[in-house]
């Protein structure tokens, strides 16, 4: 499904194979606490290898990208409908290359709280993404997600659009909810997945918030 905004111009439609790499910058610009993470690390694709590139590589017809009035890509919505399925795919399929890829942290190029040896830690651990959550939490929130817009897309309500298709979709598909984890730091997102109407699961923890929502 494609959708337009006739006032910002920009239009909403699944994800393409070719979106891969403007997938990946989106990534990449939004990851420290939503501000830009070029220059952070030894390698800027190490966050889009742990918190992008896995959902369009497994679930692509999860995935929705927005784009300008020019039709550059300027945000995203990725998703799983099935969390336990995805870290088994991804401890199976996943780990293995991307410890290849990262075998070791390599020496960060400017401070941030979250450390190179922890990104390589967490993209080799597919478990940490159920580590955090209960059983009866994961039960009604199967789904989860990750989604980021670039500054020049926020504030013109891309960011609801992107999940009201996202979650018509998985409710299409019967799964109850989605949760989603929240950089502590981006006070800005949380702001807004309160106003959207997200809440905070009774696993929830400041330092490493947890959110979820039913699709209807």
């Amino acid at each position: 499904m494609i959708t337009n905004d006739r006032g910002s111009g920009s239009t909403i439609r699944p994800y393409q194979p070719n979106d891969r790499d403007a997938v990946t910058e989106i990534c990449v610009r939004t990851a420290a606490g939503g501000k830009d993470a070029r220059g952070i690390y030894s390698d800027d694709l190490l966050m889009p290898d742990v918190y992008c590139l896995p959902y369009v590589t497994y679930a692509p017809d999860l995935a929705w990208v927005v784009d300008d009035a020019a039709g550059r890509a300027i945000g995203y919505v990725l998703a799983v409908a099935d969390t336990r399925a995805f870290v088994d795919w991804y401890a199976a399929e996943w780990a293995p290359g991307f410890r290849a890829r990262h075998p070791r942290p390599g020496l960060m190029r400017r401070d941030y709280r979250y450390s190179e040896e922890a990104l390589v830690r967490d993209g080799a651990d597919a478990h940490r993404m159920v580590r955090g959550i209960t059983p009866a939490e994961l039960a009604d929130y199967p789904a989860h997600l990750h989604i980021d817009l670039l500054p020049e897309g926020q504030r013109q309500g891309l960011g609801r659009r992107l999940l009201d298709t996202l979650r018509a979709a998985l409710a299409e598909r019967g799964v109850p909810g989605v949760h989603l984890g929240m950089d502590p730091d981006n006070t800005g997102a949380g702001a807004f997945y309160a106003a959207y109407g997200f809440h905070e699961l009774p696993s929830h923890r400041p330092e490493a918030p947890l959110l979820g929502i039913g699709t209807r």
